[in-house]
């Protein structure tokens, strides 16, 4: 069944204030919730931020995706190539991304979300592109319903709490009037789903915005590594199964996975979602 979305609005970059959520069922429960800072932006028109603040929020297209990076690259580049290794047409329209940049110089980014259009402003496609804390990169490429619903099986070791199985049921829809609301839940044989949201209502970009986020959620995504850890070392200590770390690999079809560097072996709990940042 095909069906149709209508035409997004032009989005200007925008600082999003979100709440974060996680709850686990099985084989324990332990759920949380915190405070975080997301932007929205425009690929082809990252902000820039005023003289004095760019350590605040430094966008590089090099963050992103799992093939290697040129000086050459911009987001859009980065984005149709890898969209391009998988088979699929790049999008030919405006791409709006919710993101984490670079805050003092450090980068994570648990989720990114890039929803795709075409040229006349309809959804061609979403990727949804997921780090883990040991360096590696994983995209998944979605083309949701007209709800911003999509489901996708899990192909990328996250955390030491999930093995590589299961299917992840998302939903994406397109920001609208700077409101955020995605979702992720892992549905797993013999265990209640893993659930993930992140909502949060975006604010234009300014001096103010800026140094409010700061306020906020200071060093945001220093913090939001720091939490995985203690989470995991929670889950640790309440003696959660562990599961190895797969062999290197990469994946074909409509999604890609780079791994980075085997030497972060702290126990780690997060979600493909945190955007959700943290556990699955």
């Amino acid at each position: 069944m095909t069906t149709t979305h209508a035409p997004a609005p032009p989005t200007t970059a925008l600082v999003v204030r979100t709440r974060i959520t996680h709850e686990r069922r099985s084989p324990i429960r332990h759920a949380f919730s915190y405070s975080g800072t997301s932007w929205l932006i425009d690929v082809d028109a990252p902000p820039a931020m005023p003289r004095g603040l760019g350590l605040l929020a430094d966008f590089r297209a090099g963050d992103h995706f799992p093939q290697p990076a040129r000086p050459s690259d911009t987001l859009r580049s980065r984005i149709d190539e890898f969209v391009r290794d998988t088979g699929i047409e790049p999008a030919d329209g405006r791409i709006v991304a919710l993101l984490s940049p670079r805050v003092g110089g450090y980068v994570f980014n648990p989720l990114s979300v890039f929803w795709c259009h075409r040229r006349d402003g309809t959804l061609a496609h979403v990727v949804a592109e997921v780090h883990n804390t040991y360096g590696g990169r994983h995209c998944y490429v979605v083309h949701p319903d007209a709800d911003g619903r999509a489901m996708v099986d899990k192909e990328f070791y996250v955390s030491p709490f999930n093995d590589v199985s299961g299917r992840y049921r998302l939903r994406v829809p397109e920001p609208r009037g700077g409101r955020v609301a995605v979702s992720i839940i892992l549905d797993r044989v013999g265990q209640s789903p893993f659930v993930a949201t992140l909502t949060g209502q975006g604010r234009p970009v300014g001096i103010r915005t800026v140094l409010a986020a700061q306020v906020r959620t200071p060093m945001a995504p220093l913090v939001v590594a720091a939490r995985i850890r203690l989470h995991g070392i929670r889950l640790w200590a309440r003696r959660l199964p562990l599961h190895p770390r797969p062999p290197r690999h990469s994946t074909t079809g409509h999604s890609a996975t780079t791994d980075g560097p085997a030497t972060d072996r702290t126990i780690t709990d997060r979600t493909a979602a945190d955007i959700a940042k943290g556990q699955s």
